[in-house]
C-alpha cells in the first residue's frame, strides 16, 4: 500500500482510483464515486481532463493554437463533463426530505413527464427522453415532493451509461426511498450514436420499463398506469 506522501504525489484521478480499488468497490462509467473524491480533486480532476482532452485534439490534428474556435475546446469540455454530463458520478446524491404518510395515501400517483438527459457509454453520444414514475404508496411510505423525483433522476441519468441500466438505478433508489407497495416507470429517449452514426436513423426511440410489486403482480393496476401515460404525454 501507497503511504500518504506517496499518494499525494499522485494525480487525482490515481489517488481516487487508488482508494476505490483498495475499498473493493467497482467504478464502471454509470457509478457514483463521490464518497472516494475529496475536497478539492475536483478541480485537479478537471485539469486532468483539460490536458487530455487537449491532447486528443491534438491527435484528430485540430490546430487549437490558431484556431480560434477551438482554443478553449479543451477546457470547455473537462468542465461539462465533470460539473455538468456526468456530475451524478462526483457529486453525492441531492438532498431529498421525506415525510411519513399520516394521511395513508393508497392511490396510484404519476409524476411526469421528466425530461432527462445522459449518455451512452458505448459513444459518449446524447440520450435525450422522457421518463413517467408511477408510485402506489401504503401507509408505511415515504412521501417525497415531486420535484425531488426530476432531482433524483437527474441525478442519475447525469452518467454515461445504457437506458436499461439507468431505469432500473433510478427504480433501485426510489424503491428504498420511498418504500412503496408498487413502483412503475417508463423511459422513452432519442439515441444520437443512432442518430448521429451508424445506421444515422432520427425516427427511432428506445422505450423501456421496469416494474416492481404490484404493479408487476396486478395487471389491472399496470393497465391504469400505461393508459394514463398516453394522456399525459
Amino acid at each position: 500500500m501507497l503511504n500518504e506522501a506517496d499518494l499525494s504525489a499522485q494525480p487525482a484521478s490515481e489517488r481516487i482510483r487508488y482508494r476505490l480499488v483498495n475499498a473493493g468497490r467497482r467504478y464502471h462509467a454509470n457509478d457514483n464515486i463521490s464518497e472516494f473524491v475529496r475536497e478539492g480533486e475536483l478541480k485537479e480532476l478537471k485539469a486532468e481532463v483539460q490536458a487530455k482532452m487537449a491532447e486528443v485534439l491534438k491527435a484528430l490534428v485540430i490546430d487549437t493554437s490558431s484556431d480560434h474556435n477551438t482554443q478553449e475546446t479543451a477546457k470547455r469540455v473537462a468542465k461539462m463533463f465533470i460539473e455538468e454530463v456526468f456530475r451524478g458520478r462526483y457529486q453525492p446524491m441531492p438532498d431529498v426530505t421525506e415525510f411519513p404518510n399520516i394521511s395513508r395515501l393508497n392511490e396510484l400517483m404519476i409524476v411526469g413527464p421528466i425530461t432527462v438527459r445522459s449518455a451512452c457509454s458505448h459513444h459518449m453520444c446524447p440520450i435525450i427522453g422522457k421518463i413517467w414514475i408511477g408510485v402506489l404508496p401504503n401507509e408505511h411510505s415515504n412521501l417525497i415532493g415531486l420535484s425531488k423525483y426530476a432531482r433524483i433522476a437527474d441525478w442519475i441519468m447525469s452518467r454515461p451509461q445504457i437506458q436499461e441500466e439507468a431505469v432500473i438505478m433510478l427504480a433501485d433508489v426510489l424503491q428504498e426511498r420511498v418504500k412503496p407497495d408498487g413502483l412503475a416507470l417508463v423511459m422513452e429517449a432519442d439515441h444520437f450514436c443512432m442518430h448521429w452514426r451508424g445506421v444515422k436513423d432520427t425516427d427511432s426511440a428506445m422505450v423501456n420499463s421496469v416494474m416492481r410489486g404490484a404493479f408487476l403482480k396486478d395487471p389491472n393496476l399496470r393497465r391504469e398506469f400505461l393508459s394514463l401515460l398516453s394522456k399525459k404525454d
